[in-house]
């Protein structure tokens, strides 16, 4: 028994794909942009881990699943008489649900030991009917349960749950990153890293998962940890940073990690996600243009404020909208707009209406979904009590389809709404222009950036437009390989189902709401 025990771990963080309308697996040549969560487990992970009395040696395999263009890697998750497997599959939301069943199907299959499923999905949705199958479920972030899981998949057996007392940390624990291979990262669009400098958001949209996968308490790592991130970023050939923090700038922090970049001269250019009460705050947006923000995305979502008190996004202030394009502008860096099309209150009239006034404002990105329940939010819940919810199947829920009653609008005509917004607002003569302010003198670090953003987000959305699929899919030039109906024998055997109940949403622990309620004081 001490003999098996003391065979290496293999840690296997993957994450899952999903199934599109046709049925294939999502996998394209170029992905759009880098899991953050890859990365992050990964970086996590020791080169030994505890098992028994001693310790044994760790070998960890990330594979994003989107830009993976052959099965190759699906030999990763078979069982070996030389060590001992662990398959993570990281990040799972609600219409991935299914892929990740599929994956720890395939892998219990061929004698994987130790299989558990994390992220979105399974910290905020009811998993009870996938219970107790050999597959185990996490339920909070990964820095609470990581190390237990780490050791248990060690001895060769985990628990059926983890972080079920508790899903957010009051304290960040992070680590330093890893940044993936160059390999890696030429399987993207853009050499990018994803980095959480902060998480959680003070607001309650009631359509919004982040409140419920991060907690309403701004929460940091400390910035020395950031920068190290940083550093080891561009040493190792990382061209651009996405900080993944919504609200960057609700991070108590922000101005001392910037003026931090600033003198360390990190000079990599990066995107942030902003609030629209950033117009406020022109000193802040000044110091990250100098730090080297060379994008912000601002959830504006509507110009009615009837359908943003509807969703309790009480922040927004449509009259401001314009000031937040002329602050950018201000400092050179790209606005990038988000739109949800299809409010309770919305009309044809209105989406048309929403796609001209945006037009006028001018942003230099916009993306356009259509209104989802995400699983797991207050919306979802409503609509679930109201019957609104038309959809059964999971792998719908990503906002590129309708999956509810809309009171006015068919789901066939929405859908044609989002695809005329795609391709009126990246008309030609705008994007050209857009493209030839961002190309004049003064340039820096940041233009290079600039530039293929507007570029690349233009290209991507006119030709996902013309072929009717939703240019945020995860990349571009799709490679059909396998199909749902090549595993579902996996999951009827492994679940005993064909597709998974639409869930419940899970109650948060008394630890967590306690978490939310200091930061509804400190508001």
């Amino acid at each position: 028994m001490a003999a098996h025990r003391s065979k290496p771990l293999r840690v296997v963080v993957l994450k899952p794909s999903k199934y599109a309308a046709d049925g294939y697996v999502e996998r394209f040549r170029r992905g759009f942009m880098p899991n953050s969560t890859i990365a992050y487990i990964k970086s996590m992970t020791p080169s030994r881990v505890a098992a028994g009395a001693g310790e044994v040696p760790c070998q960890v395999h990330a594979v994003d699943e989107y830009v993976h263009t052959d099965l190759r890697y699906l030999s990763l998750l078979r069982a070996s008489a030389d060590h001992r497997t662990l398959l993570a599959l990281v990040g799972v939301q609600s219409h991935q649900l299914h892929r990740a069943l599929d994956l720890a199907a395939l892998a219990r299959r061929h004698g994987v030991e130790s299989c558990v499923i994390g992220g979105p999905h399974p910290m905020t949705c009811d998993t009870g009917e996938l219970q107790g199958r050999g597959v185990s479920f996490a339920l909070s972030e990964a820095e609470i349960v990581w190390p237990a899981i780490l050791r248990h998949a060690a001895a060769g057996e985990l628990l059926p749950l983890y972080g079920q007392d508790q899903r957010w940390q009051g304290q960040l624990t992070s680590p330093v990153l890893v940044p993936p291979g160059r390999r890696d990262l030429r399987r993207y669009a853009a050499r990018l890293l994803g980095v959480y400098p902060a998480r959680g958001c003070p607001y309650t949209c009631n359509f919004c998962s982040v409140i419920k996968i991060a907690g309403r308490q701004v929460r940091s790592q400390p910035i020395e940890t950031t920068v190290a991130s940083l550093r080891a970023a561009k040493a190792a050939g990382v061209e651009f940073i996405m900080f993944t923090s919504d609200n960057f700038n609700k991070y108590p922090a922000v101005a001392q990690l910037l003026a931090a970049m600033i003198e360390e001269k990190i000079d990599l250019p990066f995107f942030v996600q902003c609030d629209a009460m950033v117009y406020r705050q022109e000193e802040l947006v000044a110091l990250a243009a100098r730090a080297g923000c060379f994008q912000m995305f601002v959830g504006v979502e509507s110009f009615s404020r009837e359908a943003l008190k509807g969703a309790n996004k009480l922040q927004n202030h449509p009259e401001r909208y314009a000031q937040i394009v002329a602050l950018c502008r201000a400092h050179g860096i790209t606005s990038h707009f988000s739109n949800i099309l299809g409010f309770p209150p919305d009309s044809e009239a209105g989406i048309l209406d929403h796609l001209r006034t945006l037009r006028e404002l001018r942003p230099d990105v916009a993306s356009f979904y259509l209104l989802t329940p995400i699983p797991g939010t207050e919306q979802y819940e409503d609509f679930l009590a109201a019957c609104a919810i038309t959809e059964r199947n999971l792998d719908r829920f990503d906002g590129s389809c309708m999956t509810w009653q809309h009171p006015r609008l068919g789901a066939a005509r929405l859908a044609d709404l989002l695809f005329r917004c795609y391709r009126e607002f990246y008309s030609a003569r705008d994007v050209a222009a857009k493209l030839f302010a961002h190309a004049r003198p003064p340039r820096d670090f940041r233009t290079r950036g600039k530039l293929l953003a507007v570029a690349g987000y233009s290209s991507l959305s006119r030709l996902a437009a013309w072929r009717r699929s939703h240019p945020m899919a995860g990349g571009a030039v799709r490679v059909r390989l396998d199909h749902a109906a090549d595993y579902a024998a996996l999951r009827r055997r492994r679940f005993d189902l064909d597709f998974a109940t639409l869930p419940r949403n899970l109650a948060l622990s008394p630890a967590d709401e306690e978490l939310n309620r200091r930061a509804k004081l400190a508001g």
